[in-house]
């Protein structure tokens, strides 16, 4: 899977925290609420939230829905100017691919505000929720997969907010606790990635349907396990001796 043990420092973690979907009525996009980007190699988090950046600008926290456009949009001003400077790192992800929830809605509501937004290449994003898909099969966990892989693996879920809490959290104008938990998401999935890395993750599905039952697959599975490459050292030994014995 990922390389990321042998060049951390190429990599980033990005989550953010949205209006909800179905909570906005007058036909506009749902407003972003906070963005945190994890350096993988550091461990630091860079973040940028509506009531961090009400208080830049001095606006008082029970003010902040009357500024929302102001406020919005000086957050994805100083986001940008992150992007802009990390163009040269992979972005790790977890389904942020479409203009509903993604990279593309966060620059869709950059744009109506009156911004520019810096792209990200395609090419430098990898969706943390399809890789674990590919390589560990669908049923790798139930839905939704984030909470049960922090249940499967004993993650924390410390500040922790589910979709439906965090649509809550919105409309409550509870601005900080959406904050918190895009940093704990953030979190989340870099303990993901540094699991499913070491080859330590927990899913529900077996190891032989990671690799397949081919030879190649089989052989694939012994290498990642300690008494797996005992085996193979074994059986190549006794190989090397039967032939040597032909001769």
């Amino acid at each position: 899977m990922l390389e990321v043990d042998r060049n951390p420092s190429n990599y980033l973690i990005i989550h953010y925290s949205c209006e909800s979907f179905y909570r906005v009525e007058d036909g506009r996009t749902p407003r972003i609420t906070s963005i945190a980007v994890l350096d993988f190699a550091s461990g630091q988090v860079a973040s940028f939230s509506i009531h961090k950046t009400a208080e830049i600008l001095g606006i008082l926290y029970n003010e902040i829905s009357s500024s929302y456009d102001d406020i919005e949009r000086k957050m994805l001003d100083e986001y940008f100017y992150f992007v802009e400077r990390h163009l040269d790192r992979t972005w790790i992800h977890l389904n942020m691919r479409d203009l509903n929830y993604g990279f593309a809605a966060i620059e869709h509501r950059y744009q109506v505000l009156g911004g520019e937004p810096i792209i990200v290449p395609d090419g430098k994003k990898i969706d943390l929720g399809r890789l674990l898909s590919q390589f560990y099969g669908d049923g790798y966990a139930a839905h939704p997969h984030m909470d049960s892989l922090i249940a499967m693996n004993g993650i924390t879920r410390k500040d922790y907010l589910a979709g439906g809490q965090e649509a809550d959290a919105f409309e409550n104008r509870e601005y900080n606790k959406l904050h918190l938990s895009t940093l704990r998401k953030v979190q989340v999935l870099e303990s993901i990635v540094r699991l499913a890395a070491e080859r330590k993750l927990k899913v529900d599905t077996k190891q032989y349907q990671w690799y397949g039952l081919s030879p190649q697959g089989i052989f694939e599975m012994l290498k990642d396990t300690w008494w797996g490459w005992a085996v193979t050292i074994a059986f190549s030994a006794l190989v090397g001796a039967w032939v040597s014995s032909l001769f």
